[in-house]
């Protein structure tokens, strides 16, 4: 028997096992701040770093399983980090990294705004690189240990993008927390040229169509016509939306910016309809499960995988792929890429210039040999 972990949220973990088990009950009243919530039989804890290693260090890994979005999120449970657990049992008690670095790393990041997924995913690199250091008797002031590393993943089939992320954390923790004046100009492997992945026009229709519950139809409805990250979508209050303007406040996205972006007459109509029927006693758009909470973002991606199955689409697609075939439709309708950017929130033209590989409005125009 294990106990089964599942983020909530960005700020909660759920644990729950099958079977009554007395050690799984004090491994919880152990965690500070755990709450047993009898109407669902499960456990709650706050989503931090400290309190999964503290139930790791009681429970062993042995004994937990974490769900996908937790597997993906929280370096803990990277397999790589699983795949080093029984070397590193026999010395635990050994702290990899000093719990005062990472603090001092944890609250120069909160200073800065970093997100917390981006903190996480920064203290997860700087835990694999410590101990990195310690099986090759390396130093942290010491450069060429960074590009070895570097090597490490990509020898491992890490994807670039990853290791871009660990070159980051890394030279952030040495400049802003040891104070080690770092120009060196890394070798950073190039960031692949993945295609995004689209949906046609009918297919998206097809996706709206399977759905019968509003919330779940108004929810991607406006992701996909307002080109939303999900991110941004769930976090939606009554106030963002301006009926009179046809516009859409997206609050605080990526990069800690604020937009307006479309709003359709479809969707709109779609949301009023839901919200005659669920009313708005909450201030979020799509509550979640507990009261004062925004729906969370995995059952935002769990509602889009049920209408991509229940629709017959086959793509491979994700509830991003409702963002990109926003930028996409767009783009074959002859809209400017300037106000694509716009509306998508990039910083960058370069980012959006990417939907022109993946619009069909020219690939069209040209007939392939065979036909001619």
């Amino acid at each position: 028997m294990t106990i089964m972990l599942v983020k909530v949220n960005e700020y909660t973990i759920r644990a729950s096992w099958k079977e009554f088990n007395t050690d799984y009950v004090k491994y919880m009243k152990s965690l500070k701040g755990s709450r047993w919530k009898p109407e669902l039989k499960v456990w709650e804890f706050s989503y931090t770093l400290h309190l999964l290693e503290q139930l790791i260090e009681i429970a062993g890994y042995e004994q937990l399983r974490a769900d996908s979005a937790l597997m993906e999120e929280c370096y803990l449970f990277h397999p790589d980090e699983l795949d080093s657990r029984n070397h590193r049992t026999a010395n635990r008690k050994q702290k990899i990294w000093d719990p005062e670095s990472r603090q001092k790393m944890t609250e120069a990041m909160r200073l800065r705004g970093f997100s917390a997924k981006t903190i996480r995913a920064y203290l997860g690199h700087m835990e694999r690189y410590y101990l990195f250091l310690r099986e090759s008797g390396g130093s942290i002031g010491d450069t060429k240990a960074v590009q070895s590393y570097s090597l490490r993943l990509l020898e491992n089939e890490r994807s670039h993008s990853y290791v871009n992320q660990a070159i980051s954390a890394i030279k952030f923790f040495r400049m802003r927390v040891m104070s080690i004046q770092d120009d060196t100009s890394y070798v950073r492997p190039k960031k692949e040229a993945r295609l995004p992945q689209v949906l046609s026009l009918g297919e998206v229709k097809r996706l709206f169509e399977a759905l019968e519950n509003q919330k779940h139809k108004a929810l991607l409805m406006l992701t996909y016509s307002s080109g939303l990250r999900v991110s941004e979508v769930v976090k939606l209050r009554h106030e963002d939306i301006d009926v009179e303007r046809k516009t859409l406040r997206v609050r605080q996205g990526k990069g800690r910016k604020d937009r307006l972006t479309l709003l359709s007459d479809h969707a709109l109509a779609v949301l009023h309809s839901y919200l005659i029927q669920h009313g708005a006693t909450e201030p979020w758009l799509f509550p979640g499960q507990y009261a004062g909470k925004p729906l969370t973002e995995r059952t935002a991606q769990k509602i889009f995988e049920q209408a991509l199955a229940s629709s017959g689409i086959v793509k491979q697609a994700g509830i991003h792929s409702l963002r990109h075939s926003f930028a996409t439709h767009l783009l074959e309708g002859g809209i400017d890429l300037r106000y694509i950017q716009e509306l998508l929130g990039h910083q960058s033209s370069r980012t959006t210039e990417r939907y022109t590989h993946v619009s069909t409005k020219n690939i069209s125009r040209i007939k392939s040999p065979l036909d001619l």
